[in-house]
């Protein structure tokens, strides 16, 4: 059955919801939920409050109140089926009288999923949506990814001029891309659970990482500041005042770095070209977002070394998911069209409840 228009309407209002919310469920996935009543009409939204509080779905039948009854609810994860620190969603939606449910993801959680066979044999209308791409690469592409692998989802972040350079031949890198790429990075550094950068990075550009509003005020929210290598850094580094917490880590091993950063599912890779070579080498590097800029320098440092290529035939590719201006700069969001050499010896874990 082809999904319907208004469902697809009220999933992009879920995701929005999600999203918002993003960077605060942990360790719940970020849900967003959309309560239809019964003629189709939007009459609650709702998104998961940070843990300890409500699901996505109550807080959207919580705004809905009785106009639920002989809806539909409209999730981008399937309702949980267990009790944590909050009761069933699944539960809570039988109890509202909603007739309908769609959902854009299966919950690969063993034990918060089964909503939808419990929805179903009470009698409820369960409909899985079809077009799943906007939620898994989404709101809940981290948390997806740690459930399915049992690590943190990486992101390797840079900036390069055309010719692939992340500095200019005497070390300065302020600013290649424009203001509008910036403004990107600090919103999405306000979503995340940590940013990495090594010793390298702090002694060369001594970086705040720390999440800005357009103001230049620091955002509500921050993310870990992680800082990994052997060197030492000045006690007086931006990294190490109090403006966000700050772990360093006397190591050079990207799987110790993962595994000390267990309970941060979406990590940001900012460091140094060696340190991005070392996490593309070890095959932990889960997507990519390159800022291009209209720049030419000529010379200078490469956005990334030793990343484990020796010939054309080992070169990385990479999927291309989106292309988007930014001001003037060019952003690519890419995903690995490689075997990962870690997902060999990983296994299916579930860390982290609905």
């Amino acid at each position: 059955m082809p999904d319907r228009p208004q469902d697809l309407t009220a999933l992009q209002v879920a995701i929005d919801a999600a999203e918002a919310v993003r960077g605060t469920t942990s360790p719940n996935p970020p849900v967003g939920a959309v309560i239809l009543d019964a003629g189709g009409v939007v009459v609650g939204v709702g998104a998961t409050a940070p843990v300890g509080g409500p699901h996505a779905e109550v807080m959207a039948l919580r705004a809905a109140g009785s106009r639920a009854r002989g809806g539909t609810a409209v999730v981008t994860l399937e309702p949980c089926n267990h009790t944590g620190r909050t009761g069933p969603c699944a539960g809570a939606l039988l109890e509202a009288g909603v007739a309908r449910v769609v959902y854009a993801v299966a919950d690969p959680n063993p034990t918060a999923s089964g909503g939808a066979d419990t929805l179903r044999a009470a009698g409820v209308e369960v409909v899985p949506l079809t077009g799943t791409e906007l939620v898994e690469r989404g709101p809940l592409r981290a948390w997806l990814h740690r459930q399915r692998t049992g690590r943190a989802h990486v992101t390797w972040k840079f900036a390069a001029s055309l010719d692939g350079r992340s500095a200019a031949a005497d070390g300065t890198s302020q600013w290649i891309t424009g203001p509008a790429a910036r403004a990107r990075v600090h919103a999405e550094r306000a979503k995340l659970d940590a940013i990495v950068v090594g010793t390298g990075t702090v002694l060369a550009d001594d970086p705040w990482l720390t999440a800005r509003n357009p103001d230049g005020s620091l955002a509500a929210r921050q993310p870990l500041r992680v800082v990994v290598g052997e060197r030492e850094i000045p006690s007086n580094s931006r990294v190490l005042d109090d403006a966000a917490p700050t772990l360093v880590l006397r190591t050079r091993d990207p799987h110790e770095v993962l595994a000390a950063l267990s309970d941060h599912p979406d990590v940001l890779l900012e460091g140094g070209p060696h340190l991005a070579g070392a996490f593309l080498a070890a095959g932990l590097v889960d997507r990519v977002l390159a800022f291009l800029s209209p720049v030419l320098l000529g010379a200078g440092t490469s956005a990334v070394e030793d990343a484990g290529v020796g010939t054309i035939g080992q070169a990385l590719r990479f999927h291309r998911e989106s292309v988007e201006t930014v001001g003037d700069d060019l952003l690519l969001s890419l995903t690995p069209n490689f075997p990962s050499p870690s997902e060999s010896s990983e296994k299916n874990h579930t860390q982290g409840a609905h």
